[in-house]
């Protein structure tokens, strides 16, 4: 289908805070969410203000892929202006009287005006959790048992640098029948001289399996797919709620930059790299085998539905020898993500040390 949604592939950050009561009513400054109150506050005067919970019945709507292109928002509740980073291209959309100096992904202050406005609303939020205190306890734990980073590295890489941002995420539920061909495995033990070998005995199976899929995730950022996001996951989507401008009000949120149909053919692939995983699983409980291969097969996906949605993280990136590394703090569970630079003296040394260990142990014994 030519959705409407692959037409427009953005690579920007929003920031949302035109929200009711924006205003603190007793200093007039920008209230917004807090995430060890799950309410709005005044950072200035220490205002507080509880969040409505939401209503029994309210849930995240699953939307129709068939129907994507006529079901989409672009209605955040905003007025917005666009910034581009022209170091690493990311797009940043603020409050049109907001000031944004700095680029949240990689650091850069070389950000320039942009044209582009249009921006889909998302259907759900998993809000904050994690205060940005926490975030910066948990990454100082975490990058002190990098025992391969350099110091100089350790230093620059400051916890208190880390911006709330919210990343976009597809969902996907689809039903699936595949049809498949592969073979179960049967060991025996078989003597050979001195020795007890195990042998497999394979037999061709084939049949049917079928599996509900629910909330498949695809990262919807070609910036972060492959960066530390993933490792800081898994994100708790049972506490996902309905989208709500309170929710992202003084975070960053990046707008997808993987389409709706690129996001669905990713999510395919994976769903197929399961589908085979847990059709081992079947045959080896179907034919009760101790082994087993699924070798090929062929998958209707039936009742496509989708979400999109908004994940939090606290994220951080220096620059260490002209390499930008980022850091990522899991908003919900404070897992942390990313990649480290490393020594390689000290890696050298820690070589060197081990074979010079492994030489007394042998001397000695």
């Amino acid at each position: 289908m030519d959705s409407q949604i692959d037409e427009q592939i953005y690579s920007p950050i929003e920031k949302t805070e035109d929200v009711t009561d924006k205003k603190c009513p007793n200093c007039a400054a920008t209230v917004v969410y807090d995430p060890a109150t799950r309410g709005m506050l005044c950072e200035y005067c220490g205002y507080r203000k509880e969040l409505p919970a939401a209503d029994s019945g309210d849930a995240v709507v699953e939307l129709d892929f068939d129907a994507a292109e006529h079901l989409e928002s672009f209605d955040w509740g905003v007025d917005k202006k666009v910034v581009i980073c022209s170091s690493c291209a990311g797009e940043s959309v603020y409050d049109a009287l907001e000031t944004a100096a700095v680029c949240a992904f990689c650091g850069s202050t070389n950000v320039m005006p942009s044209a582009t406005e249009k921006s889909i609303a998302p259907g759900g939020v998993c809000p904050f959790e994690i205060p940005i205190n926490n975030a910066g306890e948990l990454f100082g734990k975490w990058l002190k048992r990098k025992i391969f980073t350099p110091s100089a590295a350790k230093r620059q890489a400051k916890p208190e640098s880390f911006v709330g941002v919210y990343l976009p995420y597809w969902t996907f539920d689809t039903s699936t029948t595949s049809t498949f061909s592969g073979q179960a495995g049967f060991d025996r033990r078989v003597k050979r001289g001195d020795r007890v070998e195990t042998v497999t005995d394979w037999r061709r199976v084939s049949g049917i399996y079928q599996e509900m899929i629910d909330d498949f995730t695809v990262v919807a950022s070609k910036k972060n797919e492959s960066s530390g996001v993933k490792r800081a996951e898994p994100f708790v989507f049972s506490k996902l709620v309905p989208y709500r401008p309170e929710l992202v009000a003084g975070f960053v949120a990046e707008r997808y930059s993987v389409g709706l149909k690129d996001g669905w053919t990713k999510a395919q692939s994976g769903i197929t790299e399961r589908l085979k995983r847990n059709i081992e699983g079947y045959i080896k409980k179907k034919w009760n085998a101790d082994r087993a291969r699924c070798q090929s097969l062929s998958t209707v996906f039936d009742n496509v539905t989708y979400k999109y949605i908004l994940v939090p993280v606290w994220l951080s990136s220096f620059t260490y020898k002209n390499k930008v590394y980022q850091f990522v703090v899991n908003g919900q569970t404070g897992k942390v993500g990313g990649k480290a630079p490393i020594s390689a003296l000290r890696v050298a040394i820690a070589i060197l040390l081990g074979i010079i260990l492994l030489a007394l142990i042998l001397n000695y014994s």
